[in-house]
């Protein structure tokens, strides 16, 4: 196996969550490269990364409609990048112990979408930004919506900070105050964007609660997607009869009845709750989705 292929294979083992990270570093390294080459051939540095910035503008988003996602991919100094991911890693790890890697892309791509969404509207629609034309990096939309979804679907569920246990729809709240109080302080384009994350996290959670799943309409992307997230899994011809049809359909009408079950646990009394029997079941339901 050559080297490319033996990194291939352990990118695709990773989880979801550590594949963006894995991106997110390439996309974060790649312009440094790109400053020597531009620099050896006396190319403007900004010529080629400003066409993936999200800029203020409706017309540029238009022309660059690509840039809705691809804003997410870029970071402007190496704390940004490793606060977004290390946040990323942490809250990833809850998320995924509750569902399934295709859940979690759909809900932080519309985390990316609404976050540089409200960026654009809030740029055009409130008069103290008149005159301002900064562009929109970083991954935090995403990252703050995946984190207030599960502050929002298991609320009670303790982390620890520092000393002492904090729930996490404390968590959430807290952050989203402190994006609104920011906005005057600087860097209000980004706090904007976070405030767009944390709605649409919010808002999947709640409904999905319900049993509605807003980002249903991402689903047909998924295939076009799985080969560069997602390990394929070996296909393994064999013949199935009615019979085990059945069976297995009973099975997994029962997992998910104890798995929804479970799930009722955590939002009430919080993940640490669980017995770890039930800890560990959810985490083998979680790898099988």
């Amino acid at each position: 196996m050559s080297t490319f292929d033996n990194l291939k294979y352990k990118y695709q083992r990773f989880t979801i969550a550590e594949k963006l990270i894995v991106l997110n570093v390439i996309f974060f390294v790649i312009p440094f490269f790109l400053q020597t080459l531009f620099y050896l051939f006396n190319i403007p540095d900004t010529t080629f990364l400003s066409w993936f910035h999200l800029l203020p503008s409706f017309t540029e988003v238009l022309y660059r409609p690509w840039t809705l996602i691809t804003y997410s991919f870029l970071h402007g100094s190496f704390m940004h990048i490793l606060w977004n991911m290390v946040l990323l890693y942490f809250v990833s790890r809850m998320y995924l112990n509750l569902f399934s890697e295709q859940q979690f892309l759909k809900n932080y791509l519309l985390g990316v979408l609404v976050g540089g969404l409200v960026f654009l509207i809030g740029y055009n629609l409130f008069p103290v930004f008149n005159g301002m034309y900064p562009p929109l990096v970083g991954a935090s939309a995403g990252v703050m919506a995946i984190l207030i979804f599960v502050a929002t679907y298991t609320p009670n569920q303790e982390v620890r900070l520092l000393f002492i246990n904090v729930k996490l729809q404390y968590i959430g709240i807290a952050l989203v105050v402190v994006d609104i109080l920011q906005i005057p302080n600087g860097n209000a384009g980004g706090r904007l964007a976070h405030l767009g994350g944390a709605f649409i996290g919010f808002l999947y959670a709640n409904q999905l609660q319900k049993g509605n799943d807003i980002g249903s309409g991402l689903d047909r992307l998924w295939g076009f997607v799985s080969s560069l997230f997602v390990a394929k899994k070996p296909k393994n011809m064999h013949t199935v009869h009615r019979s085990q049809t059945v069976s297995k359909n009973k099975t997994k009408n029962g997992q998910q009845q104890k798995i929804d079950a479970i799930l009722d646990k955590i939002s009430t009394s919080g993940y640490e709750s669980l017995t770890q029997e039930e800890k560990d079941f959810l985490f083998r339901a979680g790898k099988d989705n």
